[in-house]
Formats: structure tokens, sequence, C-alpha cells
């Protein structure tokens, strides 16, 4: 995993590697790293060879500099969202939600290490990470209505599975700026921790979920819960569960996990996440 590392500092994206985390950090901080099409579309590539690599178990998305991620860049002035059809009558689609749709279908556990301000995009992006870990000083600005637009990057799926209706409702029609500890009242975040200490702590949570764990289960385990949270019923929870069960069943993984389990000793998991992953959805 190297191709988009080896672009360097004046790129959007920077990748950098502690051990088996790969992290992604938003990178113009001149402009607190507002959000771009080709910020969006480099994250996109990043996760898609964060997927491809089975030495990575997880991936950790932050910030350079003071902020997370300001919103979209707005020096394109009042045109910025004045989006070009390739069509006509064709509604492009939101670059925002290709993104938040891309963390969504990561393989890999996503941890937000949010070291800052964040608004608009900067927010939502975040929605579909597993774990948000905020500095002390973040605040999220929900302030799409202050600016005529409303709520994107399928937020609106997202966010009120985080921290319920009303509270969605409120921020977002009420175009609110939240604090740090607002947020974490509310669960949109699960640590505020003083601003040196966000990155460590993101890549400790990533590494909680990924210690000792079989990669394959780790992958499917976070498919199933994330798309079962817009399951019509618990019957279609079963139907899936019992797909994974049954192919997780067949394959090296659960044999090895039982046997040292048995053995009082840690299990040596060799299914891969790139070649062995049962095709569940």
């Amino acid at each position: 995993m190297t191709s988009l590392t080896e672009q360097g500092d004046e790129q959007p994206i920077i990748i950098e590697r502690d051990d088996e985390i790969a992290i992604i950090r938003l990178n113009r901080p001149d402009r607190l790293n507002a959000f771009t099409f080709q910020m969006g579309e480099d994250v996109q590539a990043a996760l898609d060879e964060t997927d491809a690599d089975d030495s990575v178990r997880a991936v950790v998305i932050t910030g350079t500099g003071r902020a997370f991620c300001a919103g979209a860049d707005l020096g394109g002035g009042a045109s910025t969202f004045e989006l070009e059809s390739h069509a006509p009558g064709e509604i492009p689609p939101d670059s925002g939600g290709r993104l938040t749709l891309r963390i969504f279908a990561s393989l890999k556990p996503v941890v937000m290490a949010i070291n800052g301000a964040s608004a608009g995009v900067g927010v939502t992006m975040t929605l579909p990470a597993d774990v948000r870990i905020a500095s002390e000083d973040a605040k999220f600005g929900f302030v799409f209505a202050k600016r005529g637009l409303v709520p994107e990057a399928a937020s609106s799926w997202f966010l009120p599975r985080l921290v319920g209706l009303p509270t969605a409702l409120q921020w977002t029609m009420g175009a609110k700026m939240v604090s740090a500890a607002e947020a974490l009242e509310h669960g949109l975040v699960q640590r505020v921790v003083p601003k040196e200490d966000v990155l460590s702590t993101a890549i400790a949570a990533a590494r909680g979920m990924t210690a000792d764990t079989a990669p394959v289960s780790v992958a499917l385990t976070r498919q199933l819960l994330w798309r079962m949270a817009g399951a019509a019923s618990p019957y279609e929870a079963h139907a899936a569960d019992s797909k994974a069960i049954y192919y997780r069943g067949t394959m090296a993984d659960v044999a090895e996990g039982v046997t040292a389990f048995l053995e009082k000793r840690e299990p040596e998991f060799t299914d891969r996440v790139s070649t062995d992953l049962p095709h569940i959805f």
C-alpha cells in the first residue's frame, strides 16, 4: 500500500502506517482540511487499498494541523454547490455521499480521530465510522440550513441512528454548533481526550477491535451490524446471520478458534479478507 503515500505533502491526503493500522490524514491544513472532490476521491481510493491489503487490520482517519475538516471548500463562492450533470435530467451523486457510502462498505474497522473543528461534510463523513474520538476543543457544525443547504452524505440515515431522531432534528434544523461535551452526551462521539492524545487513543481503539480476532469475522460482523441497522425486521437479520454462520462454520478460522480455546492458547487465524470473505449480501 504505497501509491498514495508516495504522493507527498502536497496531496489532499497522506497515508501512514502504525504497524497493522493504516492512518489516512486529510492534508490541507492551510484550508483547515476543507473538503474537495479530489480529497473525497483519494480517500475512497485509499480505502480500496486498505480493503485489499491483508496486513491492514483497521483504518484511522484524522486531520493534519489544528482542524479535522472545516467542511466543503467554499473557495468557488456562490457557485460551489452548482453541480453539473453528465446527461440531461440526470442528478449527479453527492460527492460527500460517495465517500460515506465507501466508508460504510469498508471491510476493515474505521475509527475517526477528530482532532479539532469539523463542519458540514467534515461531520457527516465521520458518521459511518465505528468509533469517533474527539479532542476537547472539537466542535461539530451541522450548519447546512445556514448555508441554504440540507444535510448530505446520507446523514439523514446515519445521524438519527447514532444520536436519536429528536437530537438529529434539533441539530440539523437549528444549524447547531455542537461542543465535544454535548457530542459525547448524545453518543456522537465515544470519547473526548486532550488534543495531543486523539490519534493515539484512536489507534488504541482500532487495535481493541482487531487484536486476537479473525479478520474475516471482523469484516462480516461490521457489515452485519451496519446493514441490519436498517433492516425492516429481525427476520432479515436472521437470514443474514444464518448465511454468515454457515459459511464461517466451514472455514479454517472456526476450527482454529475452537481448538485454540480448548488448548488454552491464542488463535492463529489464516483466512484472508482479500480472498476468503463469503458473499453474504
